[in-house]
C-alpha cells in the first residue's frame, strides 16, 4: 500500500509541524470527529457554522495520531505524542494531499460527470469494473471540492477508481478533476440543473467540459450522443480527441437496439465487434439503458470481457434514494427518488411511472431549485409531461412545484411536507404506485419515510 507520512505532508502543502514525527505514516484521513478510530488522521475544516479544527482535542481523544488544523492557537505541549500540522486552508491542504495520493498510483480512473444520471452512472460503472479490478468508487454525495479528496485518498490496494463530480458554479470540476487526474472521462448529459447559477446550457456544457483538464493528452472521453450539446461537440472535436460515443438515437460506438422496457427492468441488443448480445437490466427506463452503455463503454476500455461486463450490470445496485422501489402502507409501491431533480431528470422520472402497471399513478413532486429565472419555465415543462404520461393524481409541494398542476384537474399542493404525507396517509390503497421526487433541499426522504410499511 502507498503510504502518506508526516514529511509528505510538509512538503506538499507547506505545513508548519507544530509536533510529531515526520517519518510517522498517516491512516485513514477523516473530517468528522464522529467517525474517528484509532489511527486516524483529523482534518479540521471550516465551514460556514463552525471550525473543525477547534474541535481536534476530541478527534485525539477517539484515536486521532496526527491532526491538520487550519490556522489555530492551543496549547499543544501536551499532545507532544502526536502529529500536529498547521496549514492556512485545510480544504486546500486536503486538496494537495489528495493529489499527491492519486500520483502514486498507475490505475483506471474514471471521472463521471453531467446534470443529471451521474451516481446511477458512477455505480453501474464501478459494478462493471469491479467484476475483474478492486474498484475504489464515491460513497453518497462526495463528490465536491472536499468529497473528491477524501474519495481519493481512500485509495489502498485498488486497481480501479470511480469518481463522481459535481458543480453549482463555474471552475469547480477544473479544481477537482486536477486532484483525480482520470484516465477516461464521463460525461452524462448536459441539462438544465444548476441553470440558475450558470445562466445557459452552453455554460453548463463549459462547466462540464472542465472535467478534460484534469486528463492527459492519452485519455479517453465517454459521451452521451443523444444529448443534444454533447452531440455538437462531438461533431466538432471528433478528428482531434479521443472519443467513445454510447446512444439509442443518434448513430453511436455502442448503440441500444429493440428495446423492450418493461415495469421495472429493460432488455435491449448491442453488437460489439460484430457480435450481437442481449443486454437486461433491472431497472426501468430508457436513461438507464443510456447508463448501461456507457459502463459498457467503460469496461470495454478497460479490457473487461463482455460476460464480465454483462454479469456486472446484472448484479448493478442503485445508490438509496434513486429509483429505489420500496413496499409502501396500505399496500402501495413506492418509487423512492427523493435525492435530488431537474427537469430532466423529472422527465425521465415520470416517463418510467407512466409505464408503471398500476392501478393509480400518484406523482408527489416538489420545487426544482437552483433554476433562477429558468423557475417559471421549467416547472411548467414538468407540469406537459404529467399530462403526457397519464399521471392519475399529482400532489405539490413548495410555490413553483403548483406549476406542474397546469393541466391536471386531479391536483392537491400544499406548503409542507407534513400536509402531503398527510393526503397521502388519507388516499393511498393496494395497486397505487407513487413516485416521490423533489431537488435535495425540499427534503422529500421526510416523505418517504413516512410511507414505508
Amino acid at each position: 500500500m502507498n503510504e502518506i507520512r508526516v514529511k509528505d505532508i510538509v512538503k506538499e502543502t507547506g505545513a508548519k509541524l507544530i509536533c510529531g514525527d515526520e517519518n510517522f505514516a498517516l491512516g485513514k484521513i477523516k473530517k468528522d470527529t464522529r467517525e474517528i478510530e484509532a489511527g486516524n488522521t483529523y482534518v479540521g475544516i471550516k465551514g460556514e457554522k463552525f471550525d473543525g479544527s477547534s474541535f481536534f482535542e476530541e478527534a485525539i481523544k477517539k484515536g486521532a495520531t496526527t491532526c491538520i488544523l487550519q490556522n489555530i492557537e492551543a496549547d499543544f505541549s501536551k499532545y507532544a505524542d502526536k502529529n500536529i500540522l498547521i496549514v492556512p486552508d485545510t480544504v486546500i491542504a486536503l486538496q494537495q494531499i489528495a493529489k499527491y495520493k492519486r500520483s502514486m498510483y498507475n490505475i483506471p480512473v474514471v471521472g463521471v460527470t453531467g446534470s443529471v444520471g451521474k451516481t446511477s452512472t458512477k455505480d453501474m460503472i464501478a459494478s462493471v469494473l469491479g467484476m475483474q479490478y478492486k474498484t475504489l468508487k464515491t460513497i453518497g454525495n462526495y463528490n465536491n471540492h472536499i468529497g473528491v479528496p477524501l474519495t481519493v485518498l481512500g485509495l489502498e490496494d485498488h486497481e480501479s477508481a470511480v469518481i463522481e463530480m459535481g458543480m453549482n458554479h463555474l471552475g469547480e470540476i477544473r479544481t477537482i478533476t486536477k486532484v483525480a487526474r482520470p484516465t477516461i472521462c464521463v460525461i452524462t448529459n448536459v441539462g438544465t440543473a444548476h441553470i440558475g447559477n450558470l445562466g445557459s446550457r452552453e455554460n453548463i456544457l463549459k462547466a462540464k467540459l472542465e472535467i478534460l483538464e484534469g486528463m492527459d493528452e492519452n485519455g479517453i472521453i465517454v459521451i452521451n450522443n443523444d444529448n443534444d450539446m454533447l452531440h455538437n461537440w462531438y461533431l466538432q472535436n471528433k478528428e482531434k480527441k479521443n472519443i467513445i460515443t454510447y446512444g439509442i438515437e443518434e448513430a453511436s460506438d455502442v448503440m441500444a437496439k429493440n428495446i423492450v422496457n418493461y415495469e421495472n427492468m429493460s432488455e435491449f441488443d448491442v453488437e460489439v465487434d460484430k457480435n450481437t448480445y442481449r443486454v437486461q437490466v433491472n431497472v426501468g427506463g430508457n436513461h438507464f439503458i443510456l447508463n448501461t452503455l456507457c459502463a459498457m463503454c467503460v469496461g470495454l476500455k478497460c479490457n473487461v470481457s463482455l460476460e464480465k461486463i454483462l454479469e456486472g450490470i446484472k448484479n448493478f445496485e442503485l445508490t438509496k434514494n434513486r429509483m429505489e422501489i420500496i413496499e409502501g402502507i396500505s399496500g402501495a409501491k413506492i418509487i423512492n427518488d427523493s435525492y435530488n431533480a431537474s427537469y430532466d431528470s423529472m422527465k425521465a422520472s415520470l416517463e418510467n411511472l407512466g409505464r408503471m402497471n398500476a392501478t393509480r399513478r400518484i406523482a408527489v413532486l416538489g420545487d426544482m431549485l437552483e433554476l433562477g429565472e429558468y423557475a417559471k419555465d421549467l416547472h411548467e415543462k414538468v407540469g406537459e409531461e404529467v399530462y403526457k404520461n397519464r399521471i392519475d393524481i399529482l400532489i405539490t409541494v413548495g410555490e413553483n412545484a403548483k406549476r406542474f398542476g397546469m393541466h391536471k384537474e386531479k391536483v392537491f399542493s400544499y406548503n409542507t411536507n407534513d400536509e402531503a404525507i398527510k393526503k397521502l396517509k388519507e388516499i393511498l390503497r393496494n395497486g397505487d404506485c407513487v413516485l416521490i421526487k423533489a431537488s435535495y433541499g425540499m427534503k422529500f426522504s421526510q416523505i418517504v419515510e413516512s410511507l414505508r410499511k
